[in-house]
């Protein structure tokens, strides 16, 4: 199998992203199609962050919506602001709390290239401090997962505070312009809805590279045997780490893009189910696969999109059997329909030509 082969679904997903990112201002789709594109755009870069440190390093983390929120907090500080700047209008949780002015540490906010400094710094941060205690204590596989489980529940608590300044338990809404455009027009709703869709491209093709170099082969290594590779010499604690920290910002990235388009986020964002579902996602589209991890997001959220208006009552069973199903019959996910074949049951003659070459 040639390599452009082994690779036709990877450029086929990349056009595929391409096209529809192209195609928005063409056609002109329906503002609630387009606004949900978008978000399943930014869901899929959030699975994609993942499935880079579960499928291919091994590490499974239940509490990715810590990062993935932390990327929507500090872009929905940095539109209050702005709005705030641009209108003058004095955002909904400030009348709330009865505050006057924003807190301090608002300050620099209304900067969009300020906002991703913070972003970038904050999210390296505790990823970078979390991980290097982790990693350097040799924990792994299900109790890291339970740790980073616990980190973004304690989050979660700690948003749910009104005096944090961070919108509480409401959340912060109330986003009015993007740089000085409203963002309620169909203009401003396409335009975030192709961003989206080309960053989900851009970080599609960038994981890809990653993982098809030397880097992404010592990261198979590590995840397949972690001991051997520390014998031949590599030092497995800095590979990880820094794995980490870029998944952590891929997720953060996600958070960036999904915020503006649902236009709110609350603490419910650091709930322990959505972190959970994440990983529900990447199983059913086939971890260790890139476009797996990237059409399994597509796919559940879709037809949760649908069945939340249609049918709101039927989605958990869906989902349970959805994961019931990948665990029984395909266990690396949708990936194993490619590989799917139908064996013709064995005739007579057939039978009776295998015992005869046996013997």
């Amino acid at each position: 199998m040639t390599r452009w082969t082994q690779d036709r679904p990877f450029l086929a997903l990349i056009a595929a992203l391409v096209i529809t990112a192209v195609a928005m201002p063409v056609f002109e789709p329906s503002r609630y199609l387009t606004n949900a594109l978008g978000q399943l755009a930014a869901f899929a870069v959030l699975a994609l962050s993942l499935d880079l440190i579960w499928g291919y390093l091994g590490i499974l983390s239940l509490g990715h919506g810590l990062f993935f929120a932390i990327g929507g907090y500090v872009i929905a500080m940095h539109l209050l602001k702005h709005s705030f700047e641009v209108t003058g209008t004095v955002p909904d949780f400030l009348q709330f709390m009865g505050w006057k002015d924003f807190p301090f540490y608002w300050a620099g906010f209304g900067s969009l290239p300020y906002a991703l400094i913070v972003a970038i710094a904050v999210t390296t941060l505790i990823a970078g401090v979390f991980g290097y205690v982790s990693f350097r204590s040799r924990v792994g596989g299900v109790y890291f997962a339970i740790i980073t489980q616990a980190l973004v529940y304690v989050a979660m608590l700690l948003m749910f505070r009104n005096d944090t300044g961070f919108g509480g338990n409401n959340g912060m809404t109330g986003f009015s312009v993007v740089f000085g455009w409203p963002i309620g027009t169909t203009g401003m709703i396409t335009a975030m809805a192709m961003v989206s869709v080309l960053a989900l491209a851009g970080a599609l093709l960038a994981c890809r590279m990653l993982v098809g170099s030397r880097f992404g082969a010592l990261m198979l290594a590590a995840r397949d045997d972690e001991t051997r590779l520390r014998t031949l010499g590599y030092e497995t604690l800095r590979l990880k780490l820094v794995l980490w920290c870029l998944s952590a910002l891929i997720a953060m990235l996600a958070g960036m893009l999904y915020v503006p388009q649902v236009g709110i986020i609350n603490p419910r964002v650091l709930s322990p189910e959505l972190s959970l579902e994440i990983a529900v996602w990447v199983a059913i589209g086939g971890r260790g696969h890139l476009v797996g991890a990237v059409i399994g997001a597509l796919l559940v959220n879709a037809v949760k999109f649908w069945l939340s208006s249609a049918a709101p009552e039927v989605w958990p069973f869906i989902l349970s059997g959805l994961i019931v199903l990948v665990v029984l019959v395909f266990p690396n996910g949708l990936v194993d329909l490619a590989k799917f074949r139908l064996t013709r049951p064995m005739g007579a003659k057939r039978l009776a030509t295998g015992i005869g070459e046996a013997r």
